[in-house]
C-alpha cells in the first residue's frame, strides 16, 4: 500500500506492541497457530471509509509481496500487499459484508486473513520500527 507522503501524520494512532508490521501498512499476529493479517490504523485512516473489500479464496497460496486483497474507499483503490508467504486458511467475510468494520476496529474485528505460514521467517517490523515509518 502506498500512502501519500504529503499528508499530515497523526501522532495518536494505535500501534499494538504485540503485533509485527510491514512497510506496506499490514499488521501480522504470529502468536497463534495461524498468522492473522490486517491493515494498520494508519492505512485505514489514509484510505478513509472503506466501501468494498475483495478477498481471495481460502486455500489460495500467497507469496510475500503479492497483492492479495483489494481495498476500495471513496478516496482510492489500494491493494493489500502480503508481507508473508503461506496458504490462506480463512478470510473474514464480515469485512466483505461491512468494510467499515476495518475502519472501526482494524486490530480486532477488522482482521482480514488467516494464513498458515511457510517456515521462512518474514521480514517484519516491530511496533517501534513501524512507528518511525509513519511519523
Amino acid at each position: 500500500m502506498t500512502m501519500s507522503e504529503e499528508t499530515e501524520q497523526p501522532l495518536n494512532l494505535d500501534i499494538p506492541d504485540h503485533l509485527e508490521y510491514s512497510d506496506e501498512h499490514v499488521w501480522v499476529d504470529r502468536s497463534g497457530e495461524l498468522a492473522i493479517l490486517g491493515i494498520t490504523e494508519y492505512a485505514a485512516d489514509q484510505l478513509g471509509e472503506l466501501v468494498f473489500v475483495d478477498l481471495p479464496e481460502p486455500g489460495s497460496r500467497v507469496e510475500a509481496g503479492d497483492e492479495i486483497v483489494e481495498l476500495e474507499s471513496s478516496k482510492a483503490v489500494q491493494p493489500m500487499i502480503s508481507p508473508v508467504a503461506g496458504v490462506i486458511k480463512y478470510v473474514n467475510r464480515d469485512v466483505s459484508d461491512d468494510p467499515s468494520v476495518i475502519n472501526g476496529d482494524p486490530y480486532g474485528e477488522g482482521w482480514i486473513l488467516k494464513v498458515e505460514l511457510d517456515d521462512d521467517e518474514p521480514d517484519l517490523l516491530t511496533a517501534e520500527e513501524y512507528a518511525k515509518v509513519i511519523r
